[in-house]
């Protein structure tokens, strides 16, 4: 029976975020070995908008992360067949006090890439505007793919062009120093290992998830059916501002809050904001939401999808029929991530903050770099 030489790094979780260190270890010309529970993708990073999103992100080394990982999506993708369906991003104000946010964002760094629109031209560039608009900033940094077809393929890619092998439907039941135990009995040596795993902290490292102060944020989403025209570009508004960092630490965001808190209490209590994208087949990906817990209720909430839908409505002017609905977790700290080495040779790596599709890619670079040092 042919035997596999052994690999130079083995990953458990074959999300983004494991895949993410999975290429980052093959560009170095490392064997590269991924486990993960789960037969097909199933978890976080299928469940989202597939949108990478840089404008936006908290100031400094997420925004830089996020810079790098767009341009990492933007190299691969092609090769990997995975489609962008999408580019940029039109964050549309639809209050005075949302253009001052806009204005001040656009005056630092961030601004790179973004151009300032008055509310005529944001209509012209999205007609299907409604409602009341002050001003919107049109970003070129942004990029969605379709998270459920990406992933997949992504994976693929690297197993035909990277020789990265994976192990599917068995659980990493115990990652000890150069080896991980599966739950079929089988051991895997390697001299480095990686643990995504996401938000399962009960299985492994759970003291460094307690220690990190690591809770679940679970989020509704939804699809609209197509509505018949095309969506120049992904849409956040308002409730994005005050809840995106990259432009929630800048000062004048505070009366942005203040109105918002007394006009769109609902949606800030449970995490509420607006983003909309459009996949290749005409539907609308619209949400979402954030409630946080240990373990969230697995029920959707019909008050939370009407909220959503009500934000959609006032930038779209009305409703479209849903056509799914689901939910999704994922692990949430007070930071962007969790490096941490619990044993020799080991490190867990999580993002904490729901940018793994974002962030991961120049994440899992630096990661690896550190561990196999030139």
């Amino acid at each position: 029976m042919f035997a596999h030489p052994p690999p130079d790094l083995a990953i458990v979780g074959a999300g983004i975020v494991g895949l993410a260190h999975a290429l980052a270890a093959a560009k170095k010309g490392k064997r590269v070995l991924v486990v993960d529970r789960d037969a097909q993708a199933n978890g976080a990073s299928i469940r989202n908008f597939g949108f990478v999103t840089v404008t936006g992100q908290q100031r400094g080394r997420v925004w830089a992360l996020a810079r790098r990982s767009a341009a990492i999506w933007r190299d691969i993708a092609p090769r990997a067949g995975i489609s962008i369906e999408q580019q940029g991003l039109l964050m549309v104000a639809q209050r005075a006090e949302a253009a001052i946010v806009i204005d001040a964002f656009a005056a630092t760094e961030m601004g790179e890439g973004c151009e300032r629109l008055t509310a005529a031209q944001a209509r012209r560039h999205c007609p299907e505007l409604s409602g009341e608009i002050t001003a919107a900033l049109l970003s070129s940094a942004d990029l969605r793919v379709e998270s459920r077809s990406a992933i997949p393929l992504l994976a693929k890619w690297l197993h035909d062009a990277w020789n990265v092998r994976f192990i599917r439907g068995v659980a990493a039941s115990r990652i000890e120093p150069g080896a991980i135990i599966l739950s079929n009995g089988e051991r895997i040596v390697a001299p480095r290992i990686i643990a995504c795993p996401g938000d399962d902290w009960s299985s492994l490292f759970p003291a460094s998830f307690a220690e990190a102060g690591i809770t679940r944020c679970q989020l509704q989403m939804l699809r609209l059916a197509p509505p018949g025209w095309q969506l120049p570009n992904p849409v956040m508004s308002d409730l994005s501002m005050v809840r995106y960092l990259g432009y929630a630490d800048l000062p004048e965001s505070a009366p942005l809050r203040e109105r918002l808190r007394s006009e769109a209490r609902d949606e800030l209590d449970h995490g509420i904001h607006l983003i909309v994208v459009q996949g290749a087949d005409g539907s609308l990906v619209v949400g979402d939401s954030h409630i946080y817990a240990p373990t969230p209720e697995p029920f959707s909430s019909a008050a939370v999808d009407a909220a959503i839908l009500r934000q959609f409505a006032a930038v779209f002017g009305g409703t479209l029929p849903v056509v799914e609905r689901w939910t999704g977790t994922y692990a949430s700290g007070p930071d962007h991530s969790i490096i941490h080495e619990p044993l020799p040779g080991v490190r867990l790596v999580v993002v904490t903050s729901g940018t793994g599709a974002s962030t991961g890619f120049a994440l899992a670079e630096d990661v690896v770099s550190s561990i196999f040092e030139d």
